[in-house]
């Protein structure tokens, strides 16, 4: 799982970059993807480094996917303006649902591989 959430960060990190600097460097909300990015590349290293407390920091990275998947929902209820092009900030609906469909992706597979490990042992990973 700590592969996983090295390849998730570092998806959103690079998202949210892109994001930024194509958008002109406007605002800052278009690095959150990068932020959510961050924050399990982080606990992906903790988990690397520590690994009595690999499946706590996995939960949390979880946790932190949850939350950064509710918040980019909001920015999609402009999904049927960007689609008839009446949509004020394209870029921010793009971004969102990117790291919506990222983030649910992660948290399925996730929530699997600690399941699965939980039934079956550590050997499972």
């Amino acid at each position: 799982m700590i592969a996983l959430t090295t390849w998730t960060g570092g998806i959103l990190t690079a998202t949210g970059l892109i994001a930024y600097f194509t958008t002109g460097m406007e605002s800052a909300t278009s690095l959150i993807p990068a932020f959510i990015g961050v924050l399990l590349l982080i606990a992906a290293f903790i988990a690397s480094r520590v690994p009595n407390a690999s499946r706590g920091v996995m939960i949390a990275a979880l946790v932190i996917a949850v939350l950064g998947a509710l918040g980019s929902l909001m920015p999609l209820a402009d999904l049927g303006a960007l689609f008839a092009g009446d949509a004020e900030r394209p870029a921010a609906v793009i971004v969102s649902g990117i790291m919506l469909i990222v983030l649910v992706v992660y948290f399925v597979a996730g929530l699997r591989q600690i399941l699965t490990t939980r039934e079956t042992g550590p050997k499972a990973n």
